[in-house]
């Protein structure tokens, strides 16, 4: 894909804000309207099961507003956070600890998910030459620039010495907000989060937490149905779980129940419980999720 270096006209303005602005920035893809809303996600790259789900949740509950994903392209919490806002509609960018060519691109099992990204409108940007491999000392320099161009920081998951910390420094640093995903008592994963929100970071337990971060105005009864929805589905039955897993898009009635593999008499059964519970709703012959 091809490397274009950025004109110092077009740098991000709250790049140039910093204390150690880039002297140069390639970039491969397009960099989103500066009119959007950059929001840091970063995390593990050994997370655990509940930060996956975790920064999936939150970033599907962005979908439709005007946020970009910035994240570093590191196995783990950045990488799941780039996919998740693809599949969210949402364009997401990407700082590497390396240069930008195929050779160098750190790591290697992320090339493909480079292309992936690009085709659906988001970017790769370094200030690295393109051949530079990744070394110890380029990732914290790259987090400097993930912190500075961001409105805000998601954190989720960091060890008590985990170089996640030196993104929250920053952001701090560059008077950004600091959005900190609480995590068990009892997870190593855990203790660098917890120790971020003892000193101050705001808690972010759900999607709309962010969003009144980044100052979208909410309406109280949309929070509240959304909180009402949310404990719904936290207390779905085994069955009506499957049925969830399958409605990701709506679907007829009949392939409906063909896909549930259960006799037809306790499937409708099942949809009508779920349609009085206002899980799910009929209409033009297809069933979808409220």
């Amino acid at each position: 894909m091809q490397i274009k270096k950025l004109p110092k006209e077009k740098f991000p303005k709250p790049l140039l804000e910093i204390p150690q602005p880039p002297e140069n920035l390639l970039i491969i893809g397009e960099l989103p309207s500066e009119d959007l809303i950059y929001l840091c996600v970063v995390g593990s790259r050994k997370f655990t099961s509940y930060g996956k789900e975790a920064c999936e949740k939150i970033i599907a509950g962005l979908k439709g507003y005007p946020i970009v994903i910035v994240s570093g392209f590191a196995m783990g919490i950045d990488t799941i956070a780039h996919k998740k806002a693809m599949q969210a509609g949402l364009k997401t960018l990407v700082f590497p600890g390396s240069g930008l060519s195929d050779e160098a691109m750190y790591p290697k099992m992320n090339v493909r998910l480079m292309n992936e990204i690009v085709n659906k409108g988001g970017c790769l940007i370094s200030e690295f030459e393109p051949d530079f491999k990744a070394t110890q000392w380029s990732f914290p320099m790259r987090n400097r620039l993930m912190a500075g161009i961001s409105k805000a920081t998601l954190i989720i998951e960091a060890e008590e010495k985990s170089g996640t910390l030196i993104t929250a420094r920053l952001t701090i640093e560059y008077n950004r907000d600091l959005l900190v995903v609480p995590g068990s008592i009892f997870s190593s994963n855990s203790k660098g989060t917890n120790r971020l929100l003892k000193a101050g970071a705001t808690p972010i337990t759900c999607a709309e937490d962010v969003l009144e971060a980044l100052g979208f105005k909410l309406e109280k009864d949309e929070i509240s149905q959304k909180n009402r929805q949310a404990k719904l589905f936290a207390d779905l039955s085994p069955e009506e779980k499957k049925v969830v897993g399958i409605l990701r898009e709506p679907i007829p009635r009949d392939d409906l129940i063909r896909a549930m593999k259960i006799p037809t008499p306790t499937a409708n059964a099942l949809l009508s419980v779920m349609e009085i519970k206002g899980l799910i709703k009929e209409e033009m012959g297809e069933i979808r999720l409220v």
